[in-house]
Order: structure tokens, then C-alpha cells, then sequence
């Protein structure tokens, strides 16, 4: 049988908060479970409000932070005794929320390409990580001769965006973890970069954890998701089956405080939702 990607089994995360003896213990993620990419690329959602613990997860997955319980398995290695680090960084890349604080505005941002050409695409020359830089930048869009020079506040929300995105594309990765990666750009550019993965996962066998609270993208672009509150899991499952049909109260709640999906249709694109 083969293993999936990606393997949570049980997975927790508690912080201690205040002193000894006035303090509390805080389960950020409590006993999550899932899989992705049995089956071949998938982008797999992970729903939820601020403080229901998506991003603490994220960071789990990322490997930047250690569960207090459960197990992580990436490739059927478990993430607790991980030691080929850069290897793993190479094939599991990340996207953030807000691309103005991933790149430092004092430093070009082709430096940053280059840098991750040398480091993960093997490039020995400049030539070679322009090449690769390159290469990247017209899979998101974007070509090395437009924002070759450049600092950050010299290109808008979605360039910098589709530049991080061509960024974790260098290293080839197998599974991009991206947190909230949507919600700092309008409408319209919303609906490429969301578009954009689908062509990662089909053209390309790029698995995606896409971390959001935005339902509507999630329902257009998600094959399976999990919805979260306070840490847990409240429903799970193929993503139309369950926003379409929510049975849990809090899922339903949550999808009766967003846009309907004909209404989210006509926002992201004036395009059916539904394929």
C-alpha cells in the first residue's frame, strides 16, 4: 500500500501560558488527523477563524514547531527525527499570509531567486540561478527581466505574491504549505493565484495545504478539506460534499456567514463555481 505524502496522526499542540502557579495550559491543536496525497497531488484546505489552531498546524508541518503529542510523517518519516533538514526544506516549501514581510524591503528581489537557486537547485553559476529564476517566475506569470533589480515596494500585492510562489517553485517541492496565501490581494488576483495552484497540482504534481478562512475559495480549488475550531477537527471530508452540505453546527454556521456560492461565483471571476 503506498504511503501518502503527508501523514498526521493524532497531532497536538499545548502551551503553557503564565507562571506555575497562576497559569494555564492552552491546546492550540488537539488530536488532528489526516492524510494527503495517497492518491496522487491533491489540494487539501484547512478551514478555520482566527485562533482555531490552522496555523500552529502549519507550522507543525513546516517543521518549525514540534507537537507536544501525535506524529507528523512526511514520506513515511516521522518529522520528530528528521535529520536531513535541508533535504526536507527542499521538498516541502512554504508560502505566507503577507509577502511584504517575507522579503526584506532593504534587498532586491531576485536575490532572494537566486539564493534559493544556488541553495536547493543545485545552480553553481549566476547564470544558472538566473536560468532557474527564470524559469519559475513564467510558470507564475512573471518573467526575470520584470522584476530583475527590484525591491519590494516596487511591485504590487500579487507580483510579490507570484514571486514568492515562483521562489518555493525552485526547489522543486513536493508539497507547498500555504498559510492564508490569498487574503492580503483583491478579487480578481485572488482568482489567478487560486487558479495558479490548480495548475501546480495538475500540471505540475505539486500536493498543496492551502490554510484559509475563506470558504469560497476553498470550496473552488479544494479536493478534500478540514474544518477546525479551537484546535479540533469538526468535519472532514471532499471539500463540495461538505460545504455543500455541512453537518456539523459550527460548519454550518460558518458557511452561512460567508457568501453563497453563486454569489462567490460572481465575485471571483463571474465563473460558476462549480466544474
Amino acid at each position: 500500500m503506498t504511503a501518502p505524502l503527508l501523514e498526521l496522526s493524532d497531532v497536538a499542540k499545548v502551551y503553557s501560558i503564565g507562571g506555575a502557579l497562576f497559569g494555564h495550559r492552552l491546546r492550540a491543536v488537539d488530536g488532528i488527523s489526516f492524510e494527503v496525497g495517497r492518491d496522487g497531488p491533491e489540494i487539501f484546505a484547512i478551514i478555520g477563524e482566527s485562533g482555531s489552531g490552522k496555523t500552529t498546524l502549519a507550522r507543525m508541518i513546516l517543521n518549525t514547531a514540534q507537537p507536544s503529542a501525535g506524529k507528523i510523517l512526511f514520506r513515511g518519516a516521522d518529522l520528530a527525527g528528521m535529520r536531513d533538514r535541508l533535504g526536507f526544506m527542499r521538498q516541502v516549501q512554504p508560502i505566507f499570509q503577507n509577502p511584504f514581510e517575507a522579503f526584506n524591503p532593504l534587498k532586491r528581489v531576485d536575490r532572494y531567486l537566486y539564493m534559493t537557486a544556488r541553495r536547493f537547485a543545485g545552480a553553481a553559476t549566476q547564470a544558472e540561478a538566473g536560468d532557474h529564476a527564470d524559469r519559475a517566475l513564467r510558470k507564475v506569470g512573471l518573467s526575470l527581466a520584470e522584476i530583475r533589480g527590484r525591491f519590494p515596494h516596487e511591485l504590487s500585492g500579487g507580483q510579490l505574491q507570484r514571486v514568492a510562489i515562483a521562489r518555493a517553485l525552485i526547489a522543486s517541492p513536493a508539497l507547498i504549505v500555504a498559510d492564508e496565501p490569498v487574503s492580503m490581494v483583491d478579487a480578481s488576483l485572488r482568482m489567478s493565484i487560486v487558479n495558479l495552484f490548480k495548475t501546480l497540482r495538475d500540471d505540475l504534481g505539486v500536493s498543496i495545504v492551502y490554510i484559509t478562512h475563506d470558504l469560497a475559495t476553498a470550496y473552488y480549488i479544494s479536493d478534500r478539506i478540514v474544518i477546525m475550531r479551537k484546535g479540533r477537527a469538526v468535519e472532514a471530508g471532499p471539500a463540495r460534499a461538505i460545504l455543500d452540505n455541512p453537518q456539523h453546527p459550527y460548519s454550518i454556521e460558518l458557511k452561512n456567514a460567508v457568501l453563497s456560492p453563486d454569489a462567490a461565483a460572481r465575485l471571483y471571476g463571474n465563473r460558476p463555481i462549480m466544474e
